[in-house]
């Protein structure tokens, strides 16, 4: 298979190859650039390898582009990167590895193309389209990646005890390739994964939540989860999840499973949103489930309060995961406390009391907590579903009208604790919080609006009844 006319609709490949003639190196576009060129989907990360030095080819190459990033060079790995236009172009020499026991670092050699290949994770991601002047575009496929492609299948090259056993991050790997190509993993691939899952201890959980969040990116990331659970790596990298599985009945009652409830509420959200954080408050929405489950004898099983202890226990989980303990953390704590607050607001009689609350602790994050109450509405009786729907529908168009009417998304008191110390002339104390509390409560329950001439004068109310004595004209 020639592939040189694919290669010429983009002058990189030929600047390459043109640098790579004048050092006299072999070069090869390799990994995912040959795979996703034959997928017909879009790549911007392009490997090459030289059989020579990476990061010389790399100083060639970004000689003669304009616009493009210095080179960051790499030597601890003999690799060199160049940003240019939207491209990130990664060179290295061609070499061969190998492992200790006890560690994923290889011990790197110089090596040719086909120690190169022989290193690759996966049939796949083994395929290398020449750059040289006498075969160029020519496919170099000693695995019969192509073959794997056509098939849908991840496998590995060599022995898949060996791959994984080498690095054990590649059964990460193939499960997020799996996941995002919608291919199935072959059967021998897999028992390699399932025998050496023990060995993912060795790698950091950085390193690990890069692929898990590659996997909750999926279109449906059901699927790669599916796969985790069943190789046994799940419940090693995030036990909490798997608490989730299973069904008990009791005097004839039963509750769902929690695990493949959870996968369904993922695959909805995934339907309409690519945000990341909002596919993990999917994940963690019912993540305390386990830990308040009771039986009632008249209600059957409970799980009072799983929104509030789920939402504790978001940090813990970010933590472990090495995910970022930042806005996003507290993003996916919001909706887990809030998930289940808008269901119950499409009774007639709701005050917008109710619905204020609401806004004022949503804030911005309002339309994807109704997004995440959408998603999690899995009931297989379409009526039933039908009507939820509806009812979270009602609650929406309700939402909007008192946020018309109140303009409490992120909601700002219209009095400063400033302002309160400047009319009493106190300094900093319990009655600053008190009247700030005050008004609060009071434009969130309707006795006030939602402005700073209404405000003031409950502040000078809430003042004289404190003993506080005004100091400016009311």
């Amino acid at each position: 298979m020639n592939f040189s006319s694919k290669l010429n609709q983009d002058a990189i490949f030929q600047i390459i190859s043109d640098c790579a003639e004048d050092l006299k190196f072999e070069t090869y576009v390799v990994g995912g650039f040959p795979r996703d060129l034959i997928l017909d989907r879009k790549c911007t990360d392009l490997d090459f390898v030289c059989v020579g030095s990476g990061i010389d080819l790399a100083k060639a190459v970004k000689s003669k582009l304009k616009g493009s990033s210095k080179v960051q060079v790499y030597k601890n790995f003999g690799t060199a990167k160049i940003n240019w236009k939207n491209f990130d172009l990664e060179f290295v020499g061609a070499r061969k590895e190998s492992y200790d026991r006890n560690s994923r670092k290889p011990v790197v050699e110089d090596g040719s193309l086909e120690d190169d290949q022989n290193r690759r994770d996966f049939t796949i991601n083994a395929m290398a389209i020449s750059l040289n002047a006498s075969d160029y575009g020519e496919l170099i496929d000693p695995f019969q990646g192509l073959d794997d492609l056509k098939r849908k299948i991840i496998k590995t090259p060599l022995d898949p005890e060996i791959t994984f056993s080498d690095d054990p991050l590649r059964m990460m790997r193939a499960v997020r390739f799996a996941s995002q190509l919608n291919f199935d993993i072959a059967s021998d691939t897999f028992e390699g994964i399932i025998k050496n899952k023990n060995r993912i201890s060795i790698v950091s959980f950085e390193r690990v939540s890069v692929e898990l969040n590659k996997i909750i990116e999926s279109p449906k990331p059901s699927y790669g989860f599916k796969l985790l659970d069943s190789c046994g790596l799940l419940e090693l990298v995030f036990p909490e999840m798997i608490a989730l599985k299973g069904t008990e009945t009791k005097k004839g009652k039963s509750h769902k499973d929690n695990f493949y409830h959870t996968l369904q509420v993922l695959d909805n959200v995934a339907k309409n949103s690519d945000n990341l954080w909002l596919r993990w408050a999917a994940i963690l929405h019912d993540i305390a489930k386990p830990a308040t489950k009771r039986f009632d004898k008249n209600a059957g099983w409970t799980f009072h309060g799983h929104e509030d202890l789920g939402s504790r226990m978001v940090p813990g989980i970010f933590r472990k995961l090495k995910l970022p303990l930042n806005e996003k953390m507290k993003f996916v704590q919001k909706l887990v406390r809030l998930h289940l607050r808008p269901i119950p607001l499409v009774r007639d009689e709701i005050s917008d009391s109710a619905l204020r609350r609401l806004l004022f602790e949503a804030g911005d994050d309002i339309d994807d907590l109704l997004a995440l109450c959408r998603a999690d509405i899995t009931s297989k009786n379409e009526s039933r579903k039908k009507r939820y729907l509806n009812n979270l529908n009602i609650v929406s168009e309700k939402l909007k009208e008192v946020e018309e009417k109140d303009k409490l998304r992120n909601f700002q008191p219209p009095i400063s604790g400033q302002d309160i110390m400047k009319t009493f002339n106190i300094g900093p104390s319990p009655e600053i919080g008190k009247i700030k509390t005050a008004v609060r409560e009071a434009i969130l329950d309707g006795e006030i609006q939602n402005n700073k001439q209404e405000a003031l004068k409950l502040m000078y109310k809430l003042g004289k009844e404190l003993g506080l004595k005004s100091q400016v004209q009311e």
